[in-house]
């Protein structure tokens, strides 16, 4: 399953939409192999390094630096990381990976409540926070309109970006997992379709977002990051407001947990786009250039990181809408 197909079997059963359905199905599989380098391999990696690094610092490693924002601890980190996905992807220990299965329902539960924890201590900040949400929801950040002449239409792009590479809403590839379930009744598999963007946005987004924004880390009547704390590490910081050097290595280890699963996940999209344009007999070749992506995702700086995961994410979005 997955949108070049129903592009090819679907659009292209309509008269005259034969070659139509079959060019964008090879369109989709292609940004598909793409975006799995992007926000299914470098995106995720970066912020699983980016914040070990921070939490479990190294100065022998951290200190000694490549070029700026990148160490020898991000090679070393990137080097590990690249071995455990290689057992997993070419090498087949699916050990790893149902361990990982495993713990990650216990961590998605250990952060909710760790979050509402934070939130809870922090509880007279929560109406600020939403009025800082919709109040830059609809004005330019004072923060950031002096600096770099952001405007509403670039608040707006930040907000689907973000939006996207949280819950995939529109990319066509959550299509290829839905396809393999052993549902007698589409409907049903579609309402967990739909049920997974709420619970993952509106609900897991909102409350990261509330722990960042009630622990004093942002100011709330200017946006402006008075934490000298990166974005990539700001919620880490926040638990470590609360729970001290453990809550940020906990979410450290959350990070890697969730986006390292993804990395697998994205894994499994690829290999089925590249399975549909050039067979199942040269998938190794794919899987070899998505481990090669994951070193990449470790030397890159956070803005490169996303950027490309982002172009990526857009291009995929296009045939698929």
């Amino acid at each position: 399953g997955g949108a070049m197909y129903f592009l090819e079997d679907g659009l292209g059963s309509k008269k005259s939409f034969k070659w139509i359905g079959k060019i964008l199905a090879v369109l989709f599989s292609i940004f598909c192999i793409l975006a799995s380098f992007g926000i299914g391999a470098m995106g995720q990696i970066n912020k699983i390094v980016v914040n070990i690094v921070s939490a479990f610092d190294v100065p022998a490693l951290s200190q000694n630096m490549l070029y700026e924002g990148v160490s020898v601890y991000h090679i070393v980190i990137g080097i590990v990381l690249l071995i455990i996905a290689a057992l997993i992807i070419v090498g087949g220990l699916k050990r790893i990976a149902n361990f990982a299965e495993k713990v990650v329902p216990v961590m998605v539960v250990l952060f909710v409540v760790g979050s509402l924890v934070v939130i809870g201590i922090n509880w007279m900040n929560i109406v600020p926070a939403f009025k800082s949400i919709f109040k830059f929801a609809f004005t330019v950040p004072s923060a950031l309109a002096g600096v770099s002449g952001i405007v509403i239409k670039d608040v707006i792009t930040q907000g689907c970006k973000r939006g996207v590479f949280s819950n995939e809403a529109g990319l066509g590839s959550s299509v290829m997992v839905h396809s393999n379930s052993n549902v007698k009744e589409p409907v049903r598999q579609g309402l967990w379709g739909i049920f997974e963007v709420f619970a993952d946005t509106m609900v897991v987004c909102t409350m990261t977002a509330l722990v960042v924004l009630t622990s004093g880390l942002i100011n709330l009547e200017t946006g402006a990051n008075v934490s000298n704390v990166t974005d990539a590490t700001l919620v880490a910081k926040a638990f470590s407001g609360v729970f001290g050097i453990w809550g940020e290595r906990f979410i450290a280890v959350a990070i890697l947990l969730f986006a390292f699963t993804t990395v697998l996940g994205w894994d499994h999209y690829g290999t089925k786009a590249w399975e549909y344009l050039f067979g199942t007999k040269s998938v190794l070749a794919y899987k070899i250039i998505h481990l090669m992506t994951i070193m990449c995702g470790a030397l890159l700086t956070s803005s490169l990181a996303w950027d490309i995961s982002d172009t990526f994410n857009g291009l995929m979005m296009i045939p698929n809408l």
